[in-house]
């Protein structure tokens, strides 16, 4: 029963965090907007203030935040896709299509009932129920498009493959799940009118208590996004706050929004308007980039001088990767397993440095990597944000984890990076080097990320002799010995990507062979049953090309 549970949690996991993977793209070019249309920004450079370029501002930042503001048909359709083992696009349009017609469903029910709100001075806010894509429906939030888009994938996988008599045959194939989900949309459209005000008041009670515990919940939320990372699980944490009344809500005329994205990114275009507390759930990617700083610094100090030239060849590529652009994974890989406890602490810390921007009021922009952490801070000033005390407590994070990780892998004696085995040993340098390798594709490049748990990788994947080329060169051999180091082609029944990791689901664990896999560099492997995670950082999407178009080929 655990074992079926935590696989579903894996698979929404893996399906929710593919609609996720484009919010960033969004909000940098946001950025681009609010440079267009702010005032001291035009008033400094005068040739902004042409007609042109406010026209421009105001297509780039409304454009955007129209997506912003209809996330529950890109999660429906999002996870509907990303839940399908074949035929993705199919699947994607009848997520899509499901999602209008449970709008619709909903819309009339209400009207039926008599229960459809009339808007007042601040339109439907305080009745529960808001417009989505123009048609007023209950305020679901994100989480209609997520029920939606879950069982749509589930449908899509179960059906999909049906075949009927001739005389049916137009419903056969992908057209029958279709038929499923017009008869479910409809039907949940209709009944969420009576079961969802309950879920509403209990969302919530919980938003409230989580608000009211202060500090204490900013903590806990922050500690449990960075533990969960090993296990694939911190999106259940940050996702109900970052896109629901979890993470408060915001009052914009008739328009209510919800979610600590949502809100920041509608608040960021509110001149002179300080940011809301909400805001502070966004801040946990502050934990992504300063103390890997001080990490990084920690494992080259504490190395075996005999290690130290190969740990420092390891290490900073990846503490380069954190300050670019705030993506910890694989260095996180290289201590979880081997030193737990440095990765318990981590966590720990990382909640109370959450906690610390809310008491220093730091309402600063911390993800993207620094040189958008810079330019969005620059734009939107220093009264807005306080970035410069960010930058100073970021400093001072990056010290402290320096301190605390040297002391407690020398007091300790950790099996950090650099320190496998005993000082002296001859082979720990080719087994630092082989590390250099296995995490090199995890370059500057990186994106966000996601993990599992039942890790294979204690030790960062070896990497094999004779691969001197691995991706860099597009060695077809490497994939080859990939695909069959995951069972061959017949065993691989679905590939997938989030924003590191290759994601695989295969028909028999047991024909996995790791060895194999580590031909192409990578810098972890992950296993939780039939669901296998590879890190191979941003050269991820490459390489799940590359694979995709090797299985075609055999």
């Amino acid at each position: 029963m655990a074992s079926k549970l935590k696989g579903s949690l894996e698979v929404f996991s893996k399906s929710i965090v593919q609609p996720l993977m484009y919010l960033s793209v969004a909000g940098t070019v946001l950025i681009l907007g609010l440079i267009l249309t702010n005032q001291n920004i035009t008033a400094a450079v005068p040739f902004l203030q042409l007609p042109f370029f406010a026209t421009l501002g105001k297509i780039i930042y409304n454009s955007l935040m129209f997506i912003v503001n209809n996330l529950a048909v890109i999660f429906c359709a999002g996870i509907a896709g990303a839940m399908a083992k074949k035929d993705k696009g199919h699947a994607t349009l009848i997520g899509l299509m499901s999602f209008f017609l449970f709008l619709n469903a909903n819309n009339i029910t209400l009207e039926a009932m008599g229960m459809l709100a009339e808007p007042g001075q601040l339109g439907l806010i305080g009745t529960g129920q808001s417009e989505v894509l123009g048609i007023q429906v209950l305020d679901m939030g994100v989480f209609g498009g997520i029920i939606l888009g879950c069982i749509a994938g589930w449908v899509f996988n179960k059906f999909g493959g049906k075949q009927f008599p001739i005389a049916l045959s137009m419903f056969s194939g992908v057209r029958f799940p279709f038929l499923i989900m017009i008869c479910v949309s409809l039907g949940l459209g209709a009944l969420a009118c009576v079961a969802w005000p309950p879920v509403q008041g209990a969302i919530a009670s919980v938003a409230g208590m989580i608000q009211q515990s202060g500090n204490i919940g900013l903590f806990i939320y922050g500690a449990l996004n960075k533990l969960l990372v090993p296990l694939g699980l911190h999106h259940l944490v940050y996702a109900p706050f970052q896109f629901s009344d979890m993470g408060g809500t915001l009052a914009l005329g008739e328009t209510v929004i919800a979610g600590a994205y949502p809100i920041r990114v509608a608040e960021m275009g509110m001149p002179g308007v300080p940011f809301s507390d909400s805001t502070y759930y966004n801040g946990y990617a502050f934990n992504n980039l300063w103390p890997y700083l001080g990490i990084g610094a920690a494992f080259i100090f504490t190395a075996y001088k005999s290690n130290k030239d190969k740990t420092r060849a390891v290490i900073l590529p990846l503490m380069i990767t954190a300050i670019l652009t705030c993506i910890p994974e694989p260095m996180d890989f290289l201590f979880v397993f081997a030193a737990p406890v440095l990765f318990v602490i981590h966590s720990i810390l990382s909640g109370i440095s959450l906690v610390l921007l809310k008491v220093l009021s730091i309402p600063a922009s911390v993800q993207g990597g620094i040189i958008n952490i810079m330019v969005s801070n620059l734009v939107l000033g220093v009264e807005k944000t306080n970035w410069p005390m960010m930058l100073v407590l970021g400093v001072a994070n990056a010290v402290l984890y320096f301190v605390v990780f040297s002391v407690l892998i020398k007091k300790l004696h950790l099996h950090t990076p650099g320190r496998e085995g005993e000082e002296g040993e001859p082979e720990l340098a080719a087994e630092a080097a082989r590390t250099e390798d296995a995490v090199a594709v995890g370059d500057s490049r990186e994106s966000n990320a996601s993990g599992d748990s039942s890790t294979t990788g204690s030790q960062p994947a070896q990497t094999v002799a004779g691969d001197s080329a691995g991706l860099a060169s597009g060695d077809a051999d490497p994939i080859l010995d990939l695909i069959a180091g995951l069972g061959g082609k017949a065993n691989i029944q679905s590939t997938e990507n989030c924003f590191t990791r290759l994601r695989v689901n295969v028909a028999d664990e047991s024909l996995i062979d790791e060895d194999l896999i580590n031909h192409m560099k990578n810098s972890g492997i992950v296993r939780n049953g039939n669901d296998i995670q590879i890190i191979f950082g941003m050269e991820v999407a490459r390489v799940r090309g590359q694979v995709e178009d090797a299985l075609e080929g055999m």
